[in-house]
């Protein structure tokens, strides 16, 4: 069998500035290969730029995506909204569907607090771009407290939250709550999110407060910094500005800049999310080669 016949295929739906990043990095993998990039509007600049890097694409959504044949892996980068009728479509197909749009749909992966477990499910939520900067460093700090209370505060540049993200900000402050939830076991969760129209453009910039009246100060920093190292695997420019532990109280401020190729250095939220889908997919890839 020839090296390219044992590669994953792989399909975007969405062709924004998330599916445009995700096509750059299906590209530079080894193991992927990108089968075709779909979305909605026929005269979508983002089709246009697929287009012009190469990319079989095509409109009409789902619909188009079934019609072109099965594929191995797909992307949901669209947005919250449609998603549900995107897994509907899918769900007897055999195809693992990876979302990253804010829903609280298919299987929650944190790729370095449970990434083991996702080649097990062919319905993944990755939560949010807010979700995968925060919860590596909050599950980390909660293995040596009990939280009482956790606070997020994502910042991100105006510029890098395209019409989508804005209309699902609701779904994606309820989602990113839920899933710090549940991999914390706070008592009580609080995300809120700024997108800032400053220039230039800032980085993405997440701020987490942890309330933990059973806090044992000591390995807190190193363990922030451990989560930090395994996230810049998927994630290069992810880093930790600051970590303050003091009575009772944690307070760590990350920031996330792009290191793709195709995405301004502030996009940083979205690095990080699709970082962490094609990790997955290739985690997949190797599944199937077993």
């Amino acid at each position: 069998m020839a090296a390219d016949e044992r590669r994953t295929s792989i399909a975007v739906l969405g062709a924004g500035l998330i599916g445009i990043d995700l096509i750059d990095k299906i590209r530079h993998s080894k193991n992927l290969d990108l089968h075709l990039v779909v979305g909605r509007n026929r005269e979508s600049l983002g089709l246009a730029r697929a287009a012009d890097m190469g990319c079989a694409t095509a409109c009409d959504g789902i619909a188009a995506l079934l019609e072109s044949g099965p594929v191995d892996v797909v992307f949901d980068a669209s947005n919250a909204d449609s998603h549900a009728d995107h897994w509907a479509a899918l769900r007897e197909t055999g195809t693992t569907l990876i979302d990253l749009t804010p829903t609280q749909l298919g299987t929650v992966i944190v790729p370095t607090v449970n990434g083991g477990q996702a080649s097990a499910h062919r319905h993944v939520n990755l939560v949010s771009c807010g979700g995968q900067a925060a919860i590596p460093v909050l599950h980390a700090v909660a293995q040596h407290c009990t939280p009482a209370y956790i606070e997020v505060v994502s910042t991100g540049a105006s510029a890098s939250a395209g019409r989508a993200t804005r209309l699902n900000l609701d779904q994606y402050i309820a989602t990113t709550q839920a899933a710090i939830r549940s991999f914390t076991h706070a008592h009580e969760v609080k995300v809120m999110v700024n997108l800032s129209p400053a220039r230039p453009a800032p980085p993405f910039r997440v701020v987490m407060t942890v309330l933990a009246p059973d806090l044992c100060p000591g390995p807190v920093s190193a363990a922030v910094a451990s989560a930090a190292e395994e996230v810049r695997v998927f994630a290069p420019g992810f880093a930790v500005n600051s970590v303050e532990v003091k009575d009772g109280r944690i307070s760590v401020a990350v920031e996330v800049t792009a290191a793709s190729g195709r995405l301004p250095r502030y996009a940083g939220n979205l690095d990080i999310i699709n970082g962490a889908a094609v990790l997955l997919a290739e985690q997949h890839a190797a599944a199937l080669s077993r």
